[in-house]
């Protein structure tokens, strides 16, 4: 698999700091805070359960890195845990070097939040909103900062419902989940250029069909599908690689996007800056709405 080069290329190696990783857990954003324990980070997990982060900090002990990893147990789809987890990361690390962003989680049928907010919206996009900005102050200590989103990069911009974020009409899990991951592009936009001046690296990395849980409530047709694709997705470890890679050197652009390691072009218009900035300003007026 090609690794980034060429205009994302790196000068200098990362050396081990502070990872914070939701979806850390289970999959991809595991066998990460595992393999950066290694490397010598201090390593946060964020997930649902309990059961797995516990399963978390017994490998970390195993691997004697007991004192470097914690896990913070968060509903990822309601803003109120999405607070306590960065006022919790605040508290307790006054730098953090790297921001990973892999939980996800599919639905076939509509649900919304116990706060009444469509689930994918809320925990595909909303909490990653939430978690780049509130931790842009230990983030912009960093020497290094880096925030990675495991989304999907480079699909149009066609697919954002600019007056239906929530799909309250013609509700469709993979057309919810498409658009949050192009919502997570244009956040990737606004944040590159809020935060460039402090030296934050913003990376979208799309790493390919993977085999992992899949997590999510899947209807019987998309069960399948699911399953026919994981015959021929690429292992874990194969999928880390280009995740890793943005991680230990981080880009010099404040803006990059890969899929499966092959760069794109993040000048075109799927990440056009006036798209990004008026989902900005919704997200801003939606979460003071919800607050309120």
């Amino acid at each position: 698999m090609s690794q980034p080069t060429h205009a994302s290329q790196q000068a200098a190696l990362r050396g081990p700091g502070v990872l914070v990783v939701t979806g850390g857990t289970d999959g991809i954003g595991r066998a990460l805070a595992e393999r950066r324990l290694r490397e010598g980070d201090t390593v946060v997990v964020i997930g649902r359960a309990r059961e797995k982060g516990e399963a978390f900090l017994a490998h970390a002990h195993g691997l004697g890195a007991a004192g470097r990893a914690h896990f913070i147990r968060a509903d990822l789809g309601l803003l109120a845990d999405n607070q306590r987890v960065i006022d919790e990361l605040r508290g307790a690390f006054p730098v953090i070097d790297t921001l990973v962003f892999c939980a996800r989680y599919y639905r076939s049928d509509r649900a919304e939040t116990a706060e009444g907010i469509e689930e994918t919206f809320a925990h595909f996009y909303l909490s990653r909103y939430q978690l780049g900005h509130g931790l842009a102050g230990p983030l912009g200590r960093s020497a290094h900062p880096v925030i990675v989103n495991v989304a999907g990069p480079g699909a149009g911009l066609d697919v954002i419902r600019w007056d239906d974020l929530e799909f309250r009409d013609g509700y469709h899990g993979g057309a919810a989940l498409g658009q949050a991951g192009k919502l997570n592009d244009l956040l990737g936009v606004t944040s590159a250029e809020r935060y460039a001046a402090a030296g934050l690296r913003y990376v979208l990395v799309h790493p390919g069909a993977t085999v992992t849980s899949i997590a999510g409530q899947y209807d019987e047709a998309t069960r399948r599908h699911i399953e026919e694709m994981q015959r021929t997705a690429k292992p874990v470890a194969e999928a880390l690689e280009p995740i890793a890679a943005v991680i230990g050197r981080p880009p010099r652009q404040p803006l990059s996007a890969f899929v499966e390691g092959h760069e794109l072009d993040v000048l075109t218009g799927d990440f056009d800056p006036a798209a990004a900035r008026r989902l900005d300003a919704l997200t801003e007026s939606f979460l003071k709405d919800a607050s309120a």
